[in-house]
């Protein structure tokens, strides 16, 4: 079975765990490192012959746009992380809008065709902001991978659906929704294969949930973030919580994502998508 392989592309400091000591005013006068760590996957990609979905960041887009037609001509699909890098409960509906537009934008006129996938900053499409989801129908986009269906102090519909499916934003209108992988274990859900999670968590915990996932005849969603390849990224000052999350284990993220490319079969989320019948083959033409 094919499971979704997706990188959202974002410099180190847009995480959510720097957004209380950093500006976007700071931002370009801090180091770049997107695309030596974007590039970096694209060559471990290129040697396993996967191919995967990247959800890019308008802000990186605008400045990168070479990056992005390289990462769509080596045969990704490109989808939209939103521009700012800023969580939706943080924006009204009219700043949403424009931030999800001029995201969209610069990435089709960069690789000259339709973006379909979206991917919220932080998985903030939540119970309080899932209004955020009539935007992305008019938009444009096609689906949505946004929504954790867990119990999370910063993100998570609990009771969410766990395997992709055909969701109702408010205005009765559509999207196909490919929520982030979990597993239960003694009925709790249990966040798995991805991001921290892939970190923390010893490879055979992951790679044991992907196969239970699979035995449950769904896709698995695996993301991660260039900067967690980067083990010599800039040290940023923050608490001792806030700098385990974001760097636990960054130097084994590499090791760990070559062997699970080994050992399992990947695909773009657009193609699994469309194998499962919840997108139609010529959307992704």
């Amino acid at each position: 079975m094919k499971n979704a392989l997706t990188f959202d592309v974002e410099e180190y400091f847009h995480a959510e765990a720097f957004a209380g000591v950093l500006g976007p005013e700071e931002w370009p006068t801090l180091e770049s490192r997107v695309t030596r760590s974007t590039e970096r996957l694209l060559d471990i990609l290129d040697r396993e012959r996967v191919r995967a979905t990247f959800f890019v960041l308008g802000w990186v887009a605008e400045r990168h746009p070479g990056l992005v037609r390289e990462i769509a001509s080596l045969g990704h699909e490109i989808a939209c992380h939103g521009y700012g890098h800023r969580m939706i409960q943080h924006l009204s509906r009219p700043d949403f809008e424009r931030d999800v537009t001029r995201a969209k934008r610069a990435l089709e006129d960069a690789i000259g065709r339709p973006v379909l996938g979206y991917r919220a900053p932080t998985f903030s499409i939540m119970r309080a902001t899932l209004w955020s989801l009539d935007v992305l129908v008019e938009a444009g986009f096609r689906y949505d991978s946004s929504i954790f269906p867990v119990v999370h102090d910063r993100y998570g519909i609990p009771d969410a659906p766990r395997f992709p499916h055909r969701l109702k934003a408010p205005s009765g209108a559509e999207i196909t929704e490919f929520p982030m992988s979990t597993v239960t274990l003694l009925g709790r859900r249990l966040p798995v294969a991805g991001g921290g999670y892939f970190r923390l968590f010893p490879y055979r915990v992951t790679r044991r949930a992907i196969a239970r996932i699979n035995g449950e005849r769904q896709p698995a969603m695996v993301y991660l973030h260039p900067w967690e390849i980067d083990p010599d990224q800039p040290r940023i000052p923050v608490g001792p919580l806030t700098r385990f999350r974001h760097l636990v284990n960054v130097g084994k993220t590499e090791s760990r994502l070559r062997r699970l490319l080994a050992e399992l079969s990947f695909a773009p989320a657009a193609e699994v998508l469309t194998e499962t019948g919840l997108l139609a083959i010529g959307d992704i033409r």
